[in-house]
């Protein structure tokens, strides 16, 4: 590190104009010749946390609008891809693959964003540095300038015995491909089961969540074990039963009372019983207790009743709004200067609904708001007032497999074969890559001419994977732990 006058000089540069001022000026005054300058000279760090919908537009935006000599751009996540978590229910049901929908964060033109491999999992605000745990379990110190918080949402759980033990998640890829295997195996089990109270225990499904992700893996899933069960001649059809319960009284009220109650038919038509006003009292490995009292026999127990926060949030000592942070309409938050906080993990005020309302937790949303963020990070980068978040609703969409579908785009209400292509093409539409929007396609093709195939692809081991096995969050840091990390780093230095 060069001692002297020109030690902690930091251009905050609009480009290469003022880069190139400030080497002028410099020379005039006696500076270091070029070469060493620019081992003195940074340019502003932007360290974007998450590679969801949120983050991936923020980064992707910031790549556009940003020069290189701007600002450098790093991103954490554990993997460098982007999931399109809409579709999960599909990857579970086999109708498509996991690649698929795995956006690769690699294969824009304009790529030159520094990917982090790991998690963050405590931020010093004050310090400005983020605390990463990288996937080789190596904790890492990454300094900032400006702060993008998108580290999305976890399943929310609940104190019910046996749940994270014996409960499946579908947050993630993975979760979804283990399912699909899992289901699968369970009609294996049942078939070569010479007891009829196992073979009838494995063929009963329960689905807890009554909101799009959990009635879209139902419906989905039902349409899967009730293809499959032809190729399976010493079971009964009648056996398979898929159990779908929530605690609300009505199924996926976000989409009104007649596109609600058509989903709930189309469902019951199907052979999928509901239950409403209903949850779990407790699971354990072969057998789930409803909260009415009823028992039911099963060795599939998955968990969708919602979302929260990533434990990250917690982990920041700021105020939070239901677990999400506070942060202002242009979504940065108060009393810290560069930080930003969007999606899932942000209770960002939704202007077009009142004073109060915040946006839900919906990629739609993300989407949008990631674009913004970063337009909002340039403007503060650039010395220019930063803009509310503003939008339109485009309105919802619910695939429950097969020409089965309800949609409102746009205030407009649909099921059928009608909603079936506008939920496919919006979700065709949003896909970030010409790649992923030809797998999609070439997969909905051949699954509709060729229909599913059963075959379990090898991701379930011998030991089961559950709910607390996928996602890790015991691996957060607590707000005292995260100063004192970065304080102890800083003196070892």
């Amino acid at each position: 590190m060069r001692s002297g006058p020109w030690a902690g000089i930091v251009v905050l540069s609009r480009g290469t104009r003022r880069a190139s001022a400030f080497r002028r000026i410099a020379a005039a005054a006696g500076a270091p010749p070029a070469a060493e300058w620019e081992n003195t000279v940074t340019r502003p760090r932007i360290l974007v946390v998450g590679a969801g919908f949120a983050g991936v537009e923020c980064v992707r935006r910031l790549e556009r609008r940003l020069t290189p000599d701007e600002a450098d751009v790093t991103l954490v996540t554990p993997f460098s891809y982007q999931p399109y978590m809409p579709l999960l229910p599909q990857v579970a049901s086999g109708v498509l693959t996991p690649q698929s929908i795995a956006l690769s964060l690699r294969r824009s033109r304009k790529y030159r964003t520094r990917i982090i491999p790991g998690g963050a999992v405590g931020v010093d605000l004050k310090a400005k540095v983020c605390v990463i745990r990288t996937i080789t379990d190596e904790i890492v110190n990454e300094p900032y300038d400006y702060i993008v918080l998108a580290p999305g949402s976890v399943t929310r759980t609940f104190d019910i015995p046996g749940l994270v033990d014996h409960a499946f998640g579908l947050k993630t890829l993975a979760e979804a491909a283990y399912i699909r295997d899992h289901v699968i195996s369970q009609l294996d089990l049942a078939d070569a089961s010479p007891d009829p109270a196992e073979r009838a225990a494995r063929l009963q499904f329960v689905v807890v969540g009554g909101g799009y992700a959990g009635t879209e893996t139902a419906a989905c899933l039902q349409r899967l074990t009730h293809a499959a069960v032809k190729r399976y001649p010493r079971l009964d059809p009648h056996l398979i039963r898929w159990h779908l319960i929530d605690i609300a009284p009505k199924l996926m009220p976000e989409l009104g009372e007649k596109l609600g109650r058509s989903a709930h038919e189309i469902l019951t038509r199907r052979g999928i019983e509901i239950s409403l006003k209903t949850s779990i009292e407790k699971a354990g490995p072969d057998e789930v207790t409803f909260t009415d009292g009823r028992v039911v026999p099963t060795h599939t127990l998955i968990w969708t009743a919602g979302v929260v926060a990533s434990p990250l949030i917690a982990a920041l000592g700021a105020e939070t709004v239901k677990g999400r942070l506070a942060v202002t309409a242009d979504m940065a938050l108060p009393g810290y200067d560069g930080v930003f906080a969007l999606g899932d993990a942000a209770a960002v005020p939704d202007l077009g609904k009142g004073e109060g309302a915040v946006c839900p937790p919906t990629a739609q949303h993300a989407m949008r708001q990631g674009r913004h963020v970063a337009e909002n990070v340039i403007a503060t980068l650039r010395g220019e007032p930063k803009r509310p978040y503003t939008h339109k609703d485009l309105g919802l969409v619910v695939d429950l497999g097969g020409k089965d579908a309800v949609s409102r785009p746009l205030g407009i209400e649909l099921h059928g074969l009608p909603a079936q292509v506008v939920a496919r093409g919006y979700h065709w539409s949003a896909l970030r890559t010409n790649v992923a929007k030809t797998r999609v396609m070439t997969n909905w093709l051949l699954n509709a001419v060729a229909g599913d195939d059963f075959v379990r692809t090898g991701f379930q081991a011998r030991k089961p994977a559950k709910l607390r096995d996928f996602e890790y969050t015991n691996e957060y840091m607590t707000p005292e732990e995260v100063r004192a990390h970065v304080a102890a780093s800083r003196a070892a230095q």
